[in-house]
C-alpha cells in the first residue's frame, strides 16, 4: 500500500473517533454559519434564536477554515452584547453526529435539517 493510502486510512480512522467534544460552556452557544461577509468574518445562526456578525480571532484564522453551513461554537462579546461574536471553534461531520445522539442539537432539528 502507497504511504498516501495509509496516511488517507488512518486520517478517516481518525475522524470516524470521538475522543472529546468542546461544549458550549457559560455564555457560549452553538450557530450555524449562514453567510460569508470577507475579512474573516460571517454571519451566523446562533440556537439562541440570534443572528451574530461573528468573526474568527487572529490566533485562529490560519488553523480554521469555515464555510457555509457548518456548525461552530460562538462566544458573544461582552461590550458588543447579542449583535457580535467570536467563532472558537468548528465541528466534524462525527463530533456532529454524537452531539446529535446525545441531545444537544435537538434546536437543530426544529430550525432546519442537517
Amino acid at each position: 500500500m502507497s504511504k498516501k493510502k495509509e496516511l488517507q486510512k488512518l486520517q478517516e480512522e481518525l475522524e470516524t473517533e470521538v475522543s472529546r467534544v468542546k461544549l458550549p460552556r457559560n455564555n457560549q452557544s452553538f450557530g450555524i454559519v449562514d453567510q460569508r461577509l470577507g475579512a474573516s468574518r460571517m454571519k451566523v445562526r446562533c440556537l439562541d434564536e440570534k443572528t451574530r456578525v461573528c468573526r474568527i480571532p487572529g490566533r485562529l484564522k490560519r488553523k480554521l477554515w469555515v464555510r457555509e453551513g457548518d456548525l461552530v461554537l460562538v462566544e458573544p462579546w461582552e461590550l458588543g452584547g447579542d449583535d457580535k461574536g467570536d467563532i472558537i471553534f468548528k465541528y466534524r461531520p462525527s463530533q456532529i453526529e454524537w452531539l446529535k445522539r446525545k441531545g444537544y442539537l435537538k434546536k437543530l432539528e426544529n430550525i432546519e435539517e442537517f
